[in-house]
């Protein structure tokens, strides 16, 4: 942790206890309460360039997910301890804790899965909800079905245990910063602070975490896909106001498709904004993304 660079300044540093261990967050700012909720292969660190600017109107906590950062990696196998209902719970804790039963929270990629089931489990916790360039976990995998070059790492990452982590472990900088280039709108690294990346190659070079990722995809293609499924056939929808923010080259469709998935499912009165990025929105396009996001969250209906 010396080592690494404190790309929140002036932000208080929490070790949170929970069920399974501990969470790992960052917090600044006022008014009303914000969680932020980042993605694979990424910690809390992904919204170093938004943060500050959202701690001006909020109080904003970025916390490491389970597996994640430096947050605990509980024991799992076939997905089931990193269900998105399981790691929803979990964001409740720590929030709790901090003093917030009810909050808007910002999320990406795997974090937005995260994000969505807790809006569908436990709506009265939910204000407004900010998703980042995803859709539904079933719509992803319906995609996939109907063509194989759509998220392969999904499938790989997926896989049955250790397949996957071995070939990972035989170089794991390789395979998680070449994610990340081929996830960015320049196809390199340029979009990212190098601080940054030294933060998230201390997360993807341990064996423990990389087993967690793929529990977490695991968990993507059996129970969160089910939940998702049962959900749906119950007409269950969010009842909290949802805002979608698509980078323009990565989800297959651009911002109409993936808004079509959305109101076809969970949010028939999603809005949506389209930004000039790859996948990783508030790193590529921060001001973008706040000029999208903090009205929506200011927003009172």
């Amino acid at each position: 942790m010396a080592d690494l660079a404190d790309l929140f300044p002036g932000f208080q540093s929490h070790w949170i206890d929970v069920a399974m261990g501990r969470i790992f967050a960052r917090s600044a700012g006022s008014g009303p309460p914000l969680m932020l909720l980042h993605g694979f292969p990424q910690t809390h660190v992904c919204w170093h360039r938004i943060a500050p600017r959202l701690a001006q109107d909020f109080t904003v906590v970025a916390m490491d997910l389970r597996g994640y950062g430096w947050s605990s990696v509980p024991a799992s196998e076939g997905g089931e301890g990193y269900a998105k209902r399981v790691m929803g719970r979990e964001v409740i804790e720590a929030m709790e804790a901090l003093g917030h039963s009810r909050f808007s929270i910002l999320s990406h990629d795997r974090g937005a899965r995260i994000a969505y089931r807790m809006a569908l489990d436990e709506p009265g916790r939910i204000d407004r909800l900010v998703l980042l360039d995803i859709v539904p976990t079933f719509v992803q995998w319906q995609r996939m079905a109907e063509d194989a070059s759509v998220a392969p790492h999904w499938r790989f990452l997926a896989e049955p245990a250790p397949q996957p982590e071995n070939e990972i472990l035989k170089d794991p900088i390789a395979y998680f910063d070449g994610l990340l280039a081929l996830w960015s709108k320049t196809k390199d690294l340029s979009a990212f602070d190098p601080r940054a990346l030294v933060h998230y190659r201390a997360g993807y070079n341990e064996p423990n975490r990389i087993h967690a990722f793929c529990e977490d995809y695991r968990a993507g293609a059996t129970i969160d896909r089910r939940q998702d499924e049962a959900d749906l056939a119950a007409g269950k929808r969010f009842s909290s106001p949802m805002l979608l923010v698509c980078g323009g080259s990565y989800l297959a469709g651009g911002l109409a498709s993936s808004l079509q998935a959305w109101q076809e499912s969970f949010a028939a009165e999603v809005t949506g904004a389209e930004v000039d990025s790859g996948h990783f929105v508030a790193e590529e396009a921060p001001e973008e993304v706040l000029a999208a996001v903090v009205p929506f969250l200011k927003a009172r209906t």
